[in-house]
């Protein structure tokens, strides 16, 4: 099992602004502990002659060609608003200022 204790878990909460109860610290630090231990032995699998990997399927893309197709001039978007102003959308102003 890890070395990681009940206190371990208390200080990495308050290092958080996490509150937990004395039962939650308690679960907690036996959870983290097996997950220490789960990494420990992966890491010992992994030897000199094992390759890293980022992922383990080979992977293509899938994407197609980015090519530029039809596009609409300022004036044929703009053509549906309601309001426009110097080729752009005119919209109503939705922050105000406040007085301080």
């Amino acid at each position: 099992m890890a070395a990681i204790n009940r206190d371990d878990v208390a200080h990495l909460a308050r290092l958080a602004h996490i509150e937990m109860s004395a039962h939650e610290l308690d679960r907690m630090a036996g959870e983290l502990a097996v997950i220490v231990d789960a990494i420990k032995s992966v890491s010992e699998a992994a030897g000199d002659d094992v390759p890293a990997t980022s992922h383990p399927i080979p992977l293509s893309n899938v994407f197609r060609e980015d090519v530029v197709g039809h596009t609409f001039t300022a004036e044929q978007a703009l053509s549906g608003a309601p309001d426009s102003d110097d080729n752009r959308f005119k919209v109503p102003a939705i922050l105000m200022r406040t007085k301080q």
